[in-house]
C-alpha cells in the first residue's frame, strides 16, 4: 500500500436539513441522499507525488440512505494535474491505498454502484471554514454557494458546530447553509440546505487527530 496524506479546506452540500441526520447514523430526511463536495488540497502525497495546491470535486448520489448502497458518484479532478497525480487523486478518492472504511473516501467509494468517467477540468474553488462561505465551480457542470445560516428573525449569522472526536471525515465541522446544481454527468439541484465546512487531515490510515 502506497502512503497517501491529504491536509486541506472541504465544502460539502447535501439536500438534507441544516445538520444532516447521517451525522449522527441517522436517515436522509429527504428519504434519499444527493450531495456536492469539494476541497482545496493545501498538502499533499501520495508515495513520492506531491498533491499540494491541487483541487478536487465530485457530485453523489443515493437513492436511500448511503449505507443501503446502490450510489452514483462523478468524481473531478484538477486539470493542473499531472498524469501522475491524477491517478494518485483518484486512486485515493476511490478508497484505494487505504484502511478499510478508514476515511470518507473508502466509505462511500463502498456504497458507489455507478462510478462515471472522471472529469480532468478547471475547478474554481474557494472556501472559508471560519467564515462559512464557500464557491465551487466547474463550468458546465457543476455550481456549488455556500453562507452561514441566517436567523429567521433577524437575519443575523448563526453559528454552529458538530464534533465527531471518532469520525473517519473530520473531528470539527462548520455548519451552513448551501445551494448546488449539477449539470452532468449527474443531474441534480437543490437549495437552503446542510453545508458542511471543515478541514480535513487525512491519510492511509483515517483521520489524523490534532
Amino acid at each position: 500500500m502506497t502512503y497517501w496524506k491529504l491536509i486541506g479546506r472541504e465544502l460539502a452540500n447535501c439536500n438534507c436539513e441544516y445538520g444532516c441526520n447521517c451525522q449522527f447514523g441517522g436517515l436522509p430526511d429527504k428519504g434519499h441522499c444527493q450531495a456536492v463536495f469539494g476541497m482545496a488540497i493545501d498538502e499533499g502525497i501520495h508515495g513520492d507525488t506531491e498533491l499540494s495546491g491541487l483541487n478536487i470535486a465530485a457530485v453523489f448520489r443515493w437513492p436511500g440512505a448511503i449505507h443501503e448502497g446502490k450510489g452514483e458518484c462523478a468524481a473531478f479532478v484538477d486539470e493542473r494535474a499531472s498524469q501522475a497525480q491524477r491517478d494518485a487523486l483518484l486512486t485515493i478518492m476511490t478508497g484505494g491505498d487505504t484502511d478499510p472504511f478508514a476515511t470518507v473516501f473508502a466509505v462511500f467509494a463502498s456504497t458507489i454502484e455507478t462510478m462515471h468517467p472522471p472529469g480532468f477540468v478547471p475547478i474554481d474553488f474557494d472556501v472559508d471554514v471560519e467564515g462559512r462561505r464557500g464557491r465551487l465551480r466547474v463550468p458546465n457542470q457543476v455550481e456549488m454557494d455556500a453562507e452561514p445560516i441566517r436567523s429567521a428573525v433577524d437575519g443575523s449569522e448563526i453559528r454552529a458546530q458538530i464534533r465527531l472526536p471518532e469520525g473517519f471525515e473530520y473531528e470539527v465541522a462548520e455548519v451552513g447553509a448551501g445551494r448546488s446544481r449539477s449539470i452532468a454527468p449527474i443531474a441534480l439541484q437543490h437549495g437552503s440546505s446542510y453545508g458542511q465546512f471543515a478541514h480535513l487531515r487525512l491519510d492511509s490510515h483515517g483521520v489524523m487527530r490534532t
